[in-house]
């Protein structure tokens, strides 16, 4: 009755084939719209917007470049955090080296650099898989972390090594980086980033490229034997998995933190957004928003809740308990839904077409 397909006719492949065929979605991503360009806008505080949405909006866009190399081809990565500081670490060498490059064109060199990166370590993918693969990105981590802290090149030779990132305008004096930029200027250039990288992401998953890269990963040994090319689709999959990271981080630096530290993207940052895609859903880009949204909106209801019940509770307990809480969760998505929120979410749409009959 309010998921029902019926009446909805294509006449052609185009719109059959359309991302989203149904009203219904249609209606859906418009209202989406409204509230992340309107609603959001009008209301957020500056709180809301530079503390709660930048953060999940730059980690959204992390997360769907790891869903694309873990949950689409099936290649397990813990090296997110050391690509994302490349991505940010380029950025800033751009944007210093030729000051009059606009900033749009210095991200998405950033990612550019940032592929490059993630081609040349996922090349041992050719040979190993799974929990071996996952350590040779973890070195990829570490090894990266400990390159920009000791090349004193990289941060144009600060005696701190803690730069802050230059400002920059997009164009006239609409700063989005440094002390002109304000908070919504900062959210509406990133949501409309992280938007328009998210349909390309989409389109990507649903080409021809996408379906190799779940060919391998749902029996590689079989995608060779009909021809899929296995070190083509898996350096292609690292490639653009490390551009997505690479412009997140560029992004998370710039315009979040205001500085580039590689102590905002160690181990603990792979392993969040590896938390992301497990809990929103492997194999889908709307997990990785679902998933970012979990992660970012669940300290703050543990830390508030104490209060709002009247109970005080010392800030390291509930630090703990935090820990304790997402560690169950993720167990508990790994054993009762694999598939994470994203498919709660498309079984609750399957039930929306037969409603009000049985399934």
């Amino acid at each position: 009755m309010f998921y029902r397909e019926a009446g909805q006719f294509k006449t052609n492949y185009a719109k059959d084939q359309g991302i989203f065929p149904i009203l219904q979605d249609r209606i859906w991503i418009y209202f989406v719209l409204v509230v992340a360009f309107v609603i959001i806008p009008v209301f957020g505080t500056d709180y809301f917007l530079g503390s709660i949405m930048l953060p999940f909006l730059v980690l959204s866009l992390a997360a769907i470049g790891l869903n694309i190399l873990t949950g689409y081809a099936g290649q397990l990565s813990l090296g997110t955090g050391g690509f994302m500081a490349c991505g940010a670490f380029a950025a800033y060498k751009l944007s210093t080296g030729f000051p009059d490059m606009n900033i749009i064109i210095v991200f998405l060199l950033s990612g550019g650099i940032t592929a490059f990166v993630g081609v040349m370590f996922g090349i041992p993918s050719l040979r190993i898989k799974g929990f071996y693969l996952a350590v040779a990105t973890l070195a990829a981590q570490f090894f990266l972390l400990w390159l920009f802290n000791r090349v004193p090149w990289f941060t144009n030779y600060s005696d701190s090594g803690v730069i802050s990132a230059p400002p920059r305008a997009i164009f006239g004096d609409f700063f989005i980086t440094g002390p002109d930029a304000t908070h919504l200027s900062k959210y509406l250039f990133v949501v409309t980033f992280v938007i328009l990288f998210a349909l390309a992401a989409k389109n990507i998953t649903r080409s021809g490229t996408g379906r190799n890269w779940m060919a391998i990963r749902d029996m590689d040994i079989a995608a060779e034997i009909i021809g899929i090319r296995a070190m083509q689709t898996k350096l292609s999959a690292f490639a653009v998995s490390s551009f997505y990271c690479g412009v997140a981080g560029a992004l998370w630096a710039f315009l979040y933190s205001g500085s580039v530290e590689p102590l905002s993207f160690d181990v603990n940052r792979s392993f969040q957004i590896l938390f992301m895609i497990i809990i929103g859903g492997l194999g889908s880009i709307m997990g990785s928003f679902l998933g970012a949204a979990f992660i970012m909106v669940l300290p703050i209801l543990i830390s508030s809740l104490p209060g709002m019940l009247g109970l005080s509770i010392p800030v390291d307990v509930i630090s703990h308990v935090e820990f304790m809480i997402m560690g169950a969760l993720i167990i508990f998505f790994l054993i009762v839904e694999p598939h994470g929120l994203a498919r709660l979410w498309t079984v609750a749409k399957e039930k929306l077409r037969l409603w009000p009959f049985p399934h």
